[in-house]
């Protein structure tokens, strides 16, 4: 691998339908359903997530300051440990061979190889229905190449006598030189959110996609990082003292400052005018759990038979889960029946069976739902079983 500074300068996705044979039929799953964000003001006290939430604790208003520029100290990450289903064994030895080049101050240049298998097995996971991009950030099986591109990061600018603030900024510049490409035009999928190597290999993406590298390297510079989460827009925070001048928001009891990843230029701080004093939901870069099912149901006389299977697609083990399913009217649930999960880890499923009594009222359809501490983080329904 070559770092190189160049001499010259430059609810309802599963649906059932209940006909008049008696059979419920099955289609395609939903992805984790993520609630409203709470609001609060920037002052409040903030409490960090759990890792079974699939949400932010946090929706704050952005703030300014004038000052000199500081990057604060590192801040802590949990470390999980990685969970036997992520271990991969590689299909082949063909390496992808990368080449970039971007200025910050001057030209530079990077060289390296990536695993052609490795890359292939992150464009065939799912892309998950969540807005918590974290989970792509803390996936384990790209650590190792994103440690490197943060090495040669820190190494080239030791070598150049950066400050903290100067390495962000040579780190940002790096990840805002790649092109910017539309999900729609470079995959089948209106949104595609891509894993770190992915963007690498492609060799760009949108705004979710670059944001997601950025904090991944951030992160492994040892700077605190959280994803920023806009209408329509997907940016990052960085860590900093409350001297940098530029837009903030306040999480946790710190301030993360803006940084945008889709056009060159861009200081840390700096809002795009079109973002400028927007709300956005502030997710922190840590290991997270995300929680989808399936269902199958099966009738018998007056009940249903109702098998939840519960997998936990995300990075982090859950909290404990409590599965429900009941028959909901457009205003009631009836006949609810629950039964709790241990935490699930990463990678893995639990199935639970739970059998609900047909209630006399026509309009009304099965409902399931998974929840993680007392929170509704997935839901789907069958069909209304009157046809209407």
């Amino acid at each position: 691998m070559n770092f190189v500074k160049n001499r010259r300068s430059a609810i309802g996705a599963i649906l059932f339908l209940l006909h008049a044979c008696g059979l419920l039929e099955q289609s395609a799953a939903p992805a984790a359903v993520a609630p409203a964000p709470e609001i609060v003001v920037p002052t409040a006290v903030q409490v960090l997530p759990t890792a079974a939430r699939v949400r932010p604790t946090d929706t704050v208003e952005p703030l300014v300051t004038t000052a000199p520029a500081v990057i604060a100290t590192e801040m802590p990450v949990p470390i999980v440990p990685v969970p036997a289903p992520w271990t991969m064994k590689p299909q082949s030895d063909e390496l992808v061979s990368l080449s970039y080049k971007w200025f910050y101050r001057t030209e530079w240049t990077w060289e390296t190889q990536i695993p052609r298998s490795l890359y292939d097995y992150y464009k065939q996971l799912p892309r998950l229905r969540t807005t918590n991009y974290s989970v792509y950030v803390s996936h384990p099986l790209d650590d190792e190449y994103i440690a490197l591109l943060a090495n040669e990061i820190k190494e080239a600018a030791a070598k150049a006598a950066y400050t903290d603030y100067e390495t962000v900024e040579f780190a940002t510049a790096f990840v805002q030189s790649l092109p910017f490409t539309d999900d729609s035009v470079t995959t089948p999928y209106d949104e595609y959110p891509r894993y770190p190597v992915e963007t690498l290999v492609d060799n760009g993406g949108d705004c979710e996609d670059t944001s997601i590298l950025l904090a991944a390297i951030v992160d492994k510079l040892g700077y605190g990082a959280v994803l920023i989460m806009l209408p329509q827009h997907v940016a990052v925070g960085v860590a900093g003292e409350d001297t940098i001048e530029g837009t903030y928001y306040k999480y946790d009891g710190r301030s993360f400052y803006y940084v945008e990843t889709t056009g060159e230029g861009y200081r840390i701080g700096e809002s795009p005018e079109e973002y400028s004093g927007a709300r956005a939901s502030v997710y922190p870069v840590q290991p997270v759990a995300i929680l989808t099912h399936d269902y199958d149901a099966t009738p018998n006389g007056d009940q249903v038979g109702v098998q939840v299977t519960v997998h936990n697609v995300g990075t982090a083990r859950s909290g404990r889960v409590v599965v429900s399913a009941g028959f909901a009217s457009s205003e009631w649930v009836f006949n609810a029946q629950e039964s709790g999960i241990p935490p699930i880890e990463a990678g893995a499923s639990a199935t639970v069976s739970l059998t609900v009594r047909i209630p006399q009222e026509r309009h009304i359809r099965l409902l399931v739902q998974v929840f993680v501490d007392d929170v509704v983080v997935d839901e789907s329904t069958s069909g209304w079983l009157d046809g209407k």
